[in-house]
């Protein structure tokens, strides 16, 4: 039986005048895509143009919650954040992606969430509880997709939500299984043919290469390639090709 893969990528990044990646490019490669609402990057207008186009293309959706940082992209670490607040800021966004995937008839399946929140989540337990806890508070149905060897992972499998095991093709791993923070040289993989062999020992082989040499355990679900790395649709496209020739099939952990 041949093994399955989603690919996604976050994307919907642009805002106003202001473009970020080449969306339609990528959903031409991808089975999945995690689209900005509108707090660390894209505007309605985006949100809209983005699902339609995914739609057309028959590509799952879901929403791309973060803090609220469009000047930081989402990046900047944000702590001492009301928890109320940040909860009633995650439901917003959530919410806003649902609805107006209802309403072009592309029914969300998913929730990803962004950049220093997700990587910030992933260690911290209350954070993490917060994050999933928003998620089922707007609908138990969808999917958590998330870091292996994280803290969201276990709350969200501790109050019943299903969850989509991420890994990435441009970020290296720490021996504790995080990704290597943006801060610290050779975090983000820009060598193509590194970027192919930590995919295929992570999807073929089940193991994740950390910077300190060790292997770890993984059984992915799906496999990101950020929209804004320079060169993501050749990356992409070559990764796709490669995942194919080594018996991989591409299809989304979920249809709307």
């Amino acid at each position: 039986m041949a093994r399955t893969l989603d690919l996604n990528c976050d994307m919907g990044e642009s805002f106003g005048a202001w473009v970020m990646g080449d969306d339609a490019a990528m959903l031409d490669l991808v089975s999945s895509a995690n689209i900005a609402c509108g707090f660390h990057a894209g505007d309605p207008s985006v949100m809209r143009r983005t699902i339609r186009m995914a739609r057309d293309k028959g590509v799952s959706v879901g929403a791309h919650p973060s803090f609220a940082d469009l000047y930081g992209f989402g990046r900047r670490r944000i702590s001492g954040e009301n928890p109320d607040d940040l909860e009633a800021q995650l439901i917003y966004q959530i919410v806003a992606m649902r609805g107006m995937c209802a309403v072009e008839g592309h029914a969300m399946t998913h929730v990803k969430t962004h950049g220093a929140l997700g990587n910030m989540a992933a260690v911290d337990p209350d954070l993490a509880a917060l994050c999933v806890g928003a998620v089922k508070a707007v609908d138990p149905g969808l999917i958590y997709v998330s870091l292996p060897y994280s803290e969201t992972m276990l709350a969200a499998e501790r109050i019943g939500l299903r969850t989509a095991c991420e890994i990435y093709a441009d970020r290296s791993y720490t021996d504790g299984g995080e990704l290597t923070p943006r801060s610290q040289p050779g975090a983000v993989i820009h060598d193509p043919n590194q970027s192919l062999d930590q995919v295929l020992e992570m999807v073929v082989n089940g193991h994740i290469p950390t910077t300190g040499g060790k292997r770890l355990p993984v059984d992915p679900a799906t496999l990101c390639v950020h929209g804004d790395t320079p060169g993501a649709v050749e990356i992409l496209r070559k990764l796709r090709q490669s995942l194919i020739e080594n018996g991989v099939e591409i299809a989304p952990f979920a249809k709307p």
